[in-house]
């Protein structure tokens, strides 16, 4: 069956497996992103996520299935791909030795940004980073450092980002600051693929969540369509949803073990 025609900002996978030698790591996974939402693929450690990341962004190749990201397919049009979207990793991808105002500035010379400067000013200015700007992003907060690489992913106004872990190794407030740079992001229109392990993260942001466990989606839909999965406890006569994490507890088990360090 031929896939319907794609939108600016969408993704859409089909039927993606890939093997590391003896290590199955995707066995067919499937999903859509639909333009402007907050796609939150929640996993454990091990389940598969960066390695589909790696895929969607044209840096591995799978074994079977199709990756499209703006109607384009990463196999045959990857250089097309890659102008459509920007890849935040786990680590800030930021020059500690630079200022916060010239890692922007490199990042818009090397995708050859008419005026630089002026989007510096805003993008700086749009991230509260205006005052920082002059000082080495080496001194800043984690935070703040995320914020100025999420700034620096927006040069060249992808219509897709793709956040593989944004708040790992963050404190609460580092990680409700990025929390707020999504929710603008994806307000102002932007196509947002969410990788995490939190599930408060993704219950926090997400429009839909897939929960992606031994290299297979088990479970996607919106929040209420998770939680109605398991029947609400009582106490008291005082009825209580299941949270997100009793929900994939539920789905996954105890033991998410893949028998395998490749994630």
């Amino acid at each position: 069956m031929k896939s319907p025609t794609l939108t600016a900002g969408s993704i859409e996978v089909v039927g993606i497996e890939k093997s590391f030698k003896d290590l199955q790591v995707l066995r067919g996974v499937d999903f859509r992103v639909e333009p402007g939402s907050i796609f939150a693929l929640l996993g454990s450690n091990g389940a598969g996520k960066t390695t589909l990341v790696r895929i969607l962004s044209t840096l591995l190749r799978p074994d079977e299935g199709t990756a499209q990201v703006n109607g384009f397919d990463t196999q045959s049009a990857p250089a097309k791909v890659r102008e459509s979207l920007s890849l935040t990793g786990q680590f800030a991808a930021v020059d500690e030795v630079l200022t916060g105002r010239e890692n922007l500035v490199l990042i818009a010379k090397l995708r050859r940004v008419p005026n630089p400067g002026a989007l510096v000013d805003e993008l700086l200015e749009r991230f509260s980073l205006t005052e920082a700007g002059a000082r080495r992003a080496g001194t800043y907060s984690g935070g703040m450092r995320r914020r100025l690489d999420i700034a620096m992913s927006l040069i060249g106004n992808p219509s897709v980002i793709i956040l593989d872990e944004p708040t790992t190794g963050l404190d609460p407030q580092a990680r409700s600051e990025v929390w707020d740079t999504v929710r603008e992001l994806a307000a102002a229109g932007t196509t947002i693929l969410l990788t995490t392990q939190y599930l408060d993260e993704a219950e926090q942001l997400a429009d839909r969540i897939a929960i992606l466990h031994q290299g297979v989606i088990i479970q996607n839909g919106t929040l209420a369509e998770l939680k109605a999965l398991l029947p609400p406890s009582t106490v008291e006569y005082v009825e209580k949803e299941p949270s997100l994490e009793e929900v994939f507890l539920a789905l996954v088990g105890t033991d998410s073990s893949t028998g395998g360090n490749k994630s």
